[in-house]
């Protein structure tokens, strides 16, 4: 038997609580890791909630990602007692997730952890940590150098603008912060790195196609409007990373950015991402984000139970940095 979050929708409703779940009843897989550790993401919330149809099979356990050993391993690559970190492949939502003491998943969607992380500090890092090191290596990737000038991050203060303002940083880049809690959350943010904080009502409504430029890339965790303004005030040739959708799906803008700059916009998908993607990331993680920034993001350690709160916390906005799940507590 383990302890899991299990979310199961029947004519009762939708509803979620702590349950304790047959060994038996875990999902197929050729990999069963004991979880150490899972965390609290937007598409958690979402999913706890059920206010978004994350879930696309019931019953589910949710939790987009976990840290652990691996316990039994019908796969090649790996052994009992290995140090492993999953992220994305659909648990979650269409397989059984982290939110619980144990998950059998397939040995391909796992990850080693690197050496210089325990599995608490890899969920503090989590799939937001994750996202926002592939949005740095989009960036990169097109050309945008720290001499280009100032890189924007929206929704500055959750887990994925955290991790990017602390990453950024560190890699010499003049970053600017967007955050609907700006003065509150200033001190913070320029402690990660960020050399200014800007409020994000100054780009959450409609605005012009085009705007004066000033941003060279950006990284963008809200959508809508928000992603619609960092697209038309994007400098000739600049790239915006989108991995978020706080402000919502929509995505109101022209394409005047896009045929009279030349913008990119990079879609940074963290669920099915290839594993040579997932090492190349986790293996930047471990060298670009310094333990005393990891230990500034922090996180709020809360059990399985709490956990249930905390999806509708991170909904309404609650939340600063990362909230991490101790599976076991």
């Amino acid at each position: 038997m383990f302890n899991a979050i299990l979310i199961d929708k029947t004519d009762a409703g939708y509803q979620a609580n702590v349950q304790a779940i047959d060994d038996a009843r875990l999902p197929e897989g050729d990999i069963t890791v004991r979880v150490a550790y899972s965390t609290i993401n937007y598409k958690d919330g979402l999913a706890i909630t059920g206010q978004s149809p994350v879930v696309r099979k019931f019953p589910m356990v949710p939790g987009i990602d976990f840290a652990g050993t691996v316990e039994t391993s019908d796969h090649a690559s790996w052994r009992a007692g290995d140090p492993v970190v999953l992220n994305g492949w659909g648990v979650g939502e269409t397989h059984w997730g982290g939110l619980a003491q144990k998950a059998r998943v397939k040995g391909n969607w796992l990850v080693a952890l690197p050496a210089v992380f325990n599995p608490k500090q890899a969920m503090i890092i989590g799939t937001a940590g994750y996202t926002a090191m592939l949005c740095v290596l989009a960036l990169e990737k097109h050309g945008v150098r720290p001499a280009d000038g100032e890189i924007l991050v929206t929704g500055a203060g959750g887990g994925v603008g955290s991790v990017a303002i602390a990453v950024l940083a560190k890699l010499g880049y003049t970053v600017v912060a967007s955050s609907g809690r700006a003065d509150a959350e200033a001190e913070y943010l320029k402690a990660l790195g960020a050399g200014e904080v800007i409020d994000r009502a100054a780009l959450a409504a409609p605005g012009k196609p085009l705007t004066k430029e000033r941003w060279a890339g950006a990284v963008d965790a809200v959508g809508s409007h928000t992603l619609a303004n960092v697209c038309a005030s994007l400098k000739y040739r600049g790239a915006v990373a989108a991995c978020g959708l706080a402000q919502g799906l929509d995505f109101p803008a022209s394409v005047a950015p896009f045929i009279l700059r030349g913008v990119t916009l990079y879609g940074i998908d963290s669920v099915m991402a290839p594993s040579t993607v997932r090492k190349e990331a986790w293996a930047r993680l471990a060298h670009d984000l310094t333990p005393a920034k990891l230990e500034l993001i922090g996180s709020r350690d809360i059990g399985l139970a709490e956990a249930i709160q905390a999806g509708r916390d991170i909904l309404e906005g609650k939340i600063r940095g990362r909230v991490v799940v101790d599976v076991n507590q």
